[in-house]
């Protein structure tokens, strides 16, 4: 896995992770320009624009505009076609069928198609965007640790062994256990697609310093900022056509 930090320059993206291979980009989303563009919807599609236009919080609204230009900028430099062209689907649900699966290059154009397509996944917390790109699905998160109040709210809707685990440890030592947990979640439930819509007692990642294994995806934590965790995951089976 090849980890970069995203600035205002120009990114080097002559490098496009192949097969399972991961480039895992970090980005401070409180910059102005990201990638040699400014921070702004120019680059945008309707669907972006709309939901930044959603957020009430001008920082809000920045750092979801900071981290989308930033996706554009790589997936533009890795297909080598300019930001503005990249063009978006959603799959299908692997649970029910509906259009609200993994984000992907839309099936036809540069990255979409069965022969050269390429995954991503993105995730932000406050001022930190993580984007992860690979020839597989693949999924990132990235979580600020919580406060008591937030292991208190969320302690009995994981898995029971996690909750255990969490109810083991002193008070002190929850908050970081449970984003580790998190973390690792929902990075493998965005790279299956089934997102937290069937909740999260499954599967089963544990809250020791190295996640559970999962059938099928390797889970790992990877490195991010001083009061935040983030895990990566990387699926191991064959990736199906998406015009199936």
């Amino acid at each position: 896995m090849g980890t970069y930090e995203l600035d205002a320059k120009t990114p080097d993206t002559t490098q496009r992770p192949a097969g399972g291979a991961v480039a895992l980009w970090r980005l401070d989303t409180e910059r102005q320009v990201v990638g040699g563009y400014p921070v702004g919807n120019a680059l945008l599609d309707d669907a972006e624009r709309a939901r930044a236009a959603g957020f009430v919080r001008p920082s809000g609204r920045h750092r979801y505009l900071a981290a989308h230009v930033a996706l554009r900028v790589l997936l533009g430099g890795y297909l080598g076609i300019a930001p503005e062209r990249v063009e978006f689907v959603r799959e299908e649900c692997p649970c029910c069928g509906g259009p609200h699966g993994r984000p992907a290059l839309a099936p036809g154009g540069p990255g979409g198609g069965p022969a050269d397509r390429l995954h991503f996944s993105l995730s932000h917390s406050e001022d930190v965007a993580l984007l992860a790109f690979s020839g597989v699905p693949v999924g990132v998160d990235i979580e600020a640790t919580p406060g008591p109040a937030v292991v208190a709210d969320l302690l009995h809707t994981l898995h029971p062994r996690e909750t255990a685990e969490l109810l083991a440890l002193p008070g002190p030592d929850r908050p970081a256990a449970l984003a580790r947990i998190w973390s690792r979640k929902e990075a493998y439930l965005k790279g299956t697609g089934t997102g937290l819509g069937f909740g999260v007692v499954d599967p089963y990642v544990g809250s020791a310093m190295t996640p559970a294994r999962t059938p099928g995806w390797i889970l790992s934590d990877v490195p991010a900022p001083a009061g935040f965790t983030a895990a990566l995951a990387v699926s191991t089976a064959p990736d199906p056509d998406p015009t199936d």
